[in-house]
């Protein structure tokens, strides 16, 4: 009997220690040249393995607009304008803070077409807290969302921080989600620093590539003054804006493909 449970003891700790919970702060070179960059084939392997993503076809001028809500900033109604006039959808990853400050602005997104996503309920690490802890983090911002605006399905989550490890990737998973990470962004979040709408213009229009999923701060003025001009250039320059969900629709049909 004891050498069962010692045995069990053992296989026990091989199974949750086989996941490594090794924090990643993501990050990578930054795209030149319209060409997308590259975080390196380790990486890649594991995004791939939890059907986590950073990027779209590269190959392809389509982009990807995300914003992080942790907070509201007084310019969210400015991009959801600027939005509206180019008919351009996006997805916005919110906190519970978010939910509770500004539910008149999350009703609005959802009117308007665009994605909520999942940040996190109080934006903890999650690499240092439990599994059922990250569930609870997720599954509240849900069910918050839902109560708010009826959107029933939320699929897209974006680590708290942009820091995550194997372990949280799985739990995710698990929980339904599919890890949104980013291949286009600049030092934006900073409210005490903020340089002025050519400044954004310039850092986002520099790493411009196809397949980008671009992540800007809705805290920011300087994106919520430049993002008329942002797009418009990129729609200049050939590139055409999608929601996550075409990418999804797309990335399934790719695997249907594979199996015929």
């Amino acid at each position: 009997m004891l050498a069962t449970v010692a045995c069990l003891i053992f296989f026990t700790s091989i199974s949750v220690e086989a996941v490594s919970n090794t924090p990643i702060h993501w990050g990578f070179k930054r795209a030149k040249g319209e060409v997308p960059p590259e975080a390196g084939k380790t990486y890649d392997a594991l995004l791939e393995k939890y059907g986590a993503f950073y990027k779209g076809d590269p190959e392809k001028k389509v982009v990807y607009l995300t914003f992080d809500n942790g907070y509201e900033n007084g310019y969210t109604e400015k991009i959801l304008d600027v939005l509206k006039k180019e008919k351009v959808p996006a997805t916005f990853f919110v906190t519970g803070h978010y939910l509770q400050s500004a539910p008149d602005l999350v009703k609005r997104m959802v009117s308007e077409g665009h994605i909520i996503g999942n940040h996190s309920w109080s934006h903890p690490d999650f690499t240092r807290i439990h599994d059922e802890k990250i569930v609870e983090e997720l599954e509240k911002v849900k069910k918050k969302t839902m109560e708010l605006t009826g959107q029933k399905d939320m699929i897209f989550m974006r680590p708290p921080r942009g820091i995550f490890s194997e372990r949280t990737l799985q739990v995710a998973k698990d929980a339904g989600y599919i890890h949104v990470l980013w291949s286009l962004a600049y030092v934006d979040w900073n409210t005490d620093n903020q340089k002025g709408a050519d400044y954004a213009y310039q850092e986002v229009m520099k790493q411009i590539h196809p397949g980008a999923v671009i992540l800007l701060h809705s805290v920011s003025k300087d994106n919520a003054d430049a993002l008329e001009r942002i797009i418009r250039d990129m729609k200049g320059r050939g590139y055409r804006f999608a929601s996550l969900h075409d990418y999804y629709l797309e990335r399934q049909w790719e695997k249907d493909q594979l199996f015929h």
